[in-house]
């Protein structure tokens, strides 16, 4: 069956705008997606998107990956991150050997989360390899059917090796932690494994990984392979950050009509010229934002149809991308937060939720402007990268 172009899967996606609002605050007081909206997912076939074609999947490209999550952003910012996880992750898992491929892709409609942080370690043992610790900020770790989570792995040198392990989400512990500010309705979790057993093909050394190596897969011809993977996961979840902001515009401008400026002569906001300057300024911002993330998802997408190397100042200028999406997204919606008045903190008004949720975006470790900011500059000045995750 062929895969829909990626006008269909678009236009799936942004039918799904008007259910995400309407549930957008049953997430951030249940702390996980409603059961709707996943099954609306579901149906939509979105959760194919990334995964390998022998298993059904649609191996879509970046800039069909960036048009459905930013169209979800729209409507609500936690379903938009939670997808993008779940994407991410089922491509990490078509990284490992085809019989782990299996186990994990025979689930019909498999959700897979995943953490890239070495949270635990890997103790060598017969036939694999014992897992201790614990990964917070593990997203949709609840409604998700396996965790593909970053471990070390002791060496006989007396050093460490960081790996990838591919784990069922019945294998580990949930800590029910997430009480947050932002982003309440992905619920991103901590988890736990205690003692728990990974077999030696679940388990395969991150470097490869990170710097994209060749596959030794069936998956090894596949261009949807072609790319380094912190690229590939940054321009995902960068387009989270653009969909709040162009749902943070949607937003005010359904409420602007009849708003008066109160303490002022103004009885209608829409005729003061403050609010001219402010919508046009977070509007400007917001293509700003557009421009960063598709120029990203294009050199994705043309250098792996390609079958290009990668430079490392491009893996970097694909940092800098990202830091650009968060911090031009988060600027546009504080301009029209600021212009929503007070009235706007009540909950069921949607600018103080996406408000909240683009700044919990903009403070994630890898997706902070300034960090993204000095990695592309350090490349610029003839220095090396400060960092394995690029």
């Amino acid at each position: 069956m062929a895969a829909p172009p990626r006008s269909e899967l678009a236009r799936r996606a942004a039918d799904m705008v008007p259910l995400l609002r309407e549930k957008a605050q049953k997430a951030e007081e249940s702390r996980r997606l409603p059961e709707d909206v996943i099954a609306a997912i579901t149906d939509a076939g979105l959760l194919k998107m990334r995964l390998p074609a022998r298993y059904g999947g649609y191996e879509s490209d970046m800039r069909t990956v960036v048009d459905v999550v930013s169209e979800l952003g729209r409507g609500d910012g936690s379903t938009a991150w939670t997808m993008a996880v779940w994407m991410i992750s089922s491509w990490m898992a078509g990284l490992f050997p085809d019989e782990v491929q299996e186990e994990i892709f025979s689930t019909p409609d498999v959700r897979v989360s995943g953490i890239l942080s070495p949270g635990a370690v890997a103790v060598p043992t017969e036939g694999g390899v014992i897992l201790n610790g614990k990964w917070s900020f593990n997203t949709g770790a609840t409604q998700s059917h396996w965790n593909t989570n970053a471990a070390v792995r002791p060496t006989p040198d007396g050093g460490h090796e960081p790996v990838m392990v591919a784990v069922p989400i019945s294998d580990l512990q949930i800590v029910d932690d997430w009480h947050t500010a932002g982003m309440r309705g992905s619920g991103s979790v901590t988890t736990v494994a205690d003692g728990v057993f990974v077999p030696e093909r679940r388990v395969v050394s991150m470097g490869p990984v990170i710097q994209g190596a060749p596959l030794t897969n069936s998956n090894a011809d596949s261009s949807m392979y072609r790319v380094p993977f912190m690229s590939m996961a940054c321009t995902t979840v960068g387009a989270s950050c653009l969909g709040l902001a162009k749902g943070a515009r949607e937003a005010f401008f359904e409420r602007l009509p009849g708003r008066k400026i109160t303490y002022t002569d103004y009885a209608d906001q829409s005729q003061a010229p403050i609010t001219h300057l402010q919508v046009a300024d977070a509007t400007i911002r917001i293509d700003e934002a557009d421009f960063h993330a598709y120029r990203s998802a294009e050199l994705l997408d043309r250098k792996a149809a390609a079958g290009e190397e990668w430079t490392i100042e491009e893996r970097a200028r694909i940092r800098l991308d990202l830091g650009a999406v968060c911090q031009r997204s988060k600027e546009a919606v504080d301009l029209l937060n600021t212009a929503s008045g007070g009235s706007s903190i009540y909950q069921d008004v949607p600018i103080q939720r996406i408000a909240r949720d683009v700044q919990t975006l903009n403070l994630h470790a890898i997706m902070h402007p300034n960090t993204n900011l000095e990695l592309y500059g350090r490349i610029l000045c003839g220095l090396g990268p400060n960092t394995l995750y690029i």
